[in-house]
């Protein structure tokens, strides 16, 4: 990798495409984990709660119980890929929003293949932990995960609700196929 041309030793940014994160009274995802980067000077994971029945389908964040979370921000001891719900560490989920100390690079170099027979990220950040604090920050917005066809649905229903051109038009199929079913 010729991480040094791009990012040098600066941390950076890695946002994954399915997941996509809306917070209309607020500041975005990304900008909320650049923020607790500036206070803690260490990787950020962003993460939210989800229901317990759904924890199998995330990488789960294990908060430390010797450093209290300090409002949304806690520090990591581990993380769990897709555990089955009686194994999982905690409710937080992973959702597609980070921000990496440069130190990762060396790491998923060297990382084996994992889940589906590729080298994944959580495996390094698990690495990364050993080496130095890793946080988790439960950012503000609402999620949409677009790599599920579901999610795809809601999203594009929901974005199209919000736009004052296409929302009565929308509101009025939704309510004929609803009426027609």
């Amino acid at each position: 990798m010729d991480r040094l041309h791009f990012i040098g030793d600066e941390p950076f940014a890695v946002l994954l495409g399915d997941d996509v994160v809306v917070n209309k009274e607020g500041k975005p995802a990304l900008k909320q984990l650049i923020e607790q980067y500036e206070k803690t000077s260490a990787s950020v994971i962003g993460v939210q709660t989800v229901d317990k029945k759904d924890v199998s389908k995330y990488g789960i964040v294990e908060p430390s119980k010797s450093h209290p979370a300090k409002g949304r921000l806690v520090k990591l001891t581990d993380m769990v890929e897709k555990p089955v719900v009686e194994k999982a560490p905690s409710q937080l989920a992973v959702l597609g929003r980070y921000v990496l100390t440069p130190e990762i690079f060396e790491l998923l170099e060297t990382q084996g293949k994992g889940a589906g027979g590729e080298i994944q990220l959580t495996d390094a950040i698990k690495r990364l932990l050993d080496r130095q604090a890793v946080y988790a920050y439960d950012f503000e917005g609402k999620r949409y995960d677009v790599g599920d066809k579901f999610g795809f649905i809601k999203a594009t229903i929901d974005f199209a609700l919000d736009r004052e051109d296409l929302h009565d038009q929308v509101s009025k199929h939704i309510q004929d196929i609803v009426n027609n079913k």
